[in-house]
């Protein structure tokens, strides 16, 4: 059987996982409703957070397609793929034009030497403009320096969500699509056949290019058969960049089809399956028959963390009353764990009660902790930092290139926000979509904006990030910071006493919420931190005044997500994070304790 292997890559929300989606239902490998984002945290938030595997079988050809996360913070999973594929369909929304993700992924996809397929989708958006987008996708490909193979690049015209495509642009402009035939049938033109006798007949050599993780089976590995035939129960030899090899035995071999794993007793040239049964398989190693060594392949690199946070155990008053896993020992296991597959996350698990995390965003960050948090664990984080290094002996600094698409009347707040955060404007272009602004800011300089970002746009404002390089310090960075509300007193929060603190600042908590001291329960207009009492409750006499019963009128609270805390938090401050809550803290619980720590 002929075979091509394809990686669909995007900016966020450009139509990847749906398009995927709707290329199996039409090939009948899945039913209607059912989608490529299985986990619970990526049906909640809408996006791709793990590169996944599919297949579809047209005209007797098996794709192999590999679904990429279109988020920044998870460009490591879109890195590792691009090597195990030989083509890719770079998707792009016809109305935004291409973004800052798109110029990462297309960047690496070139470097690589891959010629992709553009598809431009959602063309039915009534700000959709085909010719501008068109001009704006040639423009990226030629400043990323694409060579005149990869400019003769074909163009598809679909509306992923309803399953519609053409390779006319004409038709296009007119509305006139037929089913999503148009693509599968590029793909077989454009991209080279894997399969075949001739490949099969050599010796065995395959990359594995990602992870999995099954509670029976143990570590699995995905890669990718170059030539050779690799078989269930066979011994094969494991080598690695750094001269290590080892052999090891495949306990269980698995290809894939639509959403499934099938269990199979060989795999030949091309296919990209799925292995059990070596404990120590990792990614970028080449796996080759015993007898017959072959070349290793070029090795998987993979972008370096730009921020870090410190794990530990949660250690408030409230600790231990929702979760099953509150031991240092356990979050390191768990730690550990994750290490298996996550190849972007770097731990140092040297300190026994504090470890050190660092990735490659707040939202990749932010995932583990919720992950870990659904699954029963208590414990505390710290303020995310950003990774400052020594290169030629320049203090240097994670730059981000920030892409923000906002109506014209608040674009004024949001360059003079970013101004004080030492960001710098590189282009301002106003489109039927609205303001287009591009800036190289500071990673430091993002923390903590996008919440500003959501109030300063009224919730109309677009801002996507990706890492830009690192550039020199830029020094201090003027936020707005707020003061913070610290409760005094451990007890049941009274709608009477927020009340009147709902006048001073906004607040995090419901009335009835248990509060303890030293919990951050609201931030302060003024700036300034005020140790409150939420706990007050009304002075209550016989005597009866005008005035004393009029009815307490509280605004609903700010509630504190996983971001929202990672984004606000300050230096001496704490995220409590248990299954059923998310707080802020204190470092130091009792006010004494932090007025010894400011004399020191």
């Amino acid at each position: 059987m002929e075979m091509r292997n394809i990686a669909i890559i995007a900016h966020v929300d450009h139509g990847k996982t749906t398009l995927t989606d709707a290329l199996l239902e039409q090939t009948g490998m899945i039913e209607r409703g059912v989608s490529m984002d299985s986990n619970d945290l990526e049906k909640e938030r809408g996006i791709t957070i793990y590169a996944k595997n599919t297949s579809v079988i047209y005209k007797d050809t098996k794709i192999n397609i590999l679904d990429t996360p279109g988020h920044a913070d998870f460009g490591s999973e879109v890195e590792r793929v691009l090597r195990s594929v030989d083509s890719v369909c770079l998707i792009v929304d016809a109305a935004e034009g291409p973004m800052p993700q798109t110029k990462f992924v297309l960047k690496k996809s070139l470097e690589l030497g891959l010629k992709p397929m553009v598809i431009l989708n959602k063309i039915d958006k009534p700000a959709a403009d085909i010719d501008g987008s068109e001009e704006a996708i040639y423009e990226l490909f030629f400043d990323l320096g694409a060579s005149e193979e990869q400019l003769d690049f074909p163009t598809i015209y679909a509306i992923g969500r309803d399953s519609q495509a053409t390779a006319d642009k004409e038709k296009a402009k007119n509305n006139d699509l037929t089913d999503l035939a148009p693509i599968l049938d590029l793909v077989l033109e454009h991209v080279p056949n894997v399969g075949g006798d001739e490949r099969a007949q050599k010796d065995l050599q395959a990359q594995v290019f990602n992870l999995a993780y099954d509670n029976f089976l143990g570590r699995l590995g995905i890669m990718r058969i170059y030539q050779g035939v690799i078989k269930n129960s066979q011994t094969v030899m494991i080598k690695d960049h750094e001269g290590k090899s080892f052999t090891g035995k495949i306990a269980k071999l698995f290809t894939f089809k639509g959403l499934q794993k099938v269990e199979v007793d060989e795999a030949h040239a091309g296919d990209i399956v799925m292995i059990a049964g070596i404990p120590d398989i990792f990614i970028g190693q080449t796996i080759m028959s015993t007898d017959a060594e072959t070349d290793l392949m070029p090795a998987i690199t993979i972008d370096e963390p730009t921020i870090s946070l410190s794990m530990f155990v949660n250690d408030s008053p409230f600790a231990g009353k929702s979760g099953k896993f509150l031991t240092s020992r356990q979050i390191r296991e768990r730690l550990e764990k994750e290490l298996e597959v996550n190849v972007g996350l770097r731990i140092d698990l040297g300190d026994q009660a504090r470890f050190k995390v660092y990735g490659r965003g707040e939202l990749h960050l932010a995932v583990l902790i919720e992950n870990m948090r659904r699954e029963g664990f208590e414990l505390a984080v710290s303020q995310p930092e950003v990774i400052v290094k020594e290169i030629d002996g320049v203090k240097s600094e994670p730059f981000e290139e920030a892409t923000i698409l906002v109506p014209e009347e608040f674009s004024g707040a949001v360059i003079e926000k970013l101004g004080k955060r030492k960001g710098v404007m590189q282009e301002m272009v106003t489109t039927d979509a609205g303001t287009k602004i591009v800036f190289h800011v500071p990673t430091r300089g993002l923390m903590g904006y996008r919440n500003e970002f959501t109030i300063d746009t009224k919730g109309e404002g677009i801002l996507t990030s990706v890492f830009y390089q690192f550039m020199k310090h830029v020094g201090e960075i003027e936020r707005s910071e707020f003061g913070s509300m610290i409760s005094m007193a451990t007890g049941k929060a009274l709608g009477f006493a927020l009340g009147n603190l709902q006048q001073r600042g906004v607040l995090y908590i419901d009335p009835n919420t248990e509060v303890y001291e030293g919990q951050v329960i609201g931030y302060s207009s003024k700036g300034e931190e005020m140790m409150v009492n939420p706990t007050k409750g009304k002075q209550l006499t016989n005597v009866r005044a005008s005035g004393t019963d009029e009815a307490i009128k509280l605004v609903p609270p700010y509630e504190i997500t996983l971001e929202r805390g990672l984004g606000m938090m300050g230096s001496d401050e704490y995220l409590e994070v248990t299954p059923d809550a998310v707080r802020l803290r204190k470092s130091f619980l009792k006010e004494s304790d932090r007025k010894k720590k400011g004399r020191k």
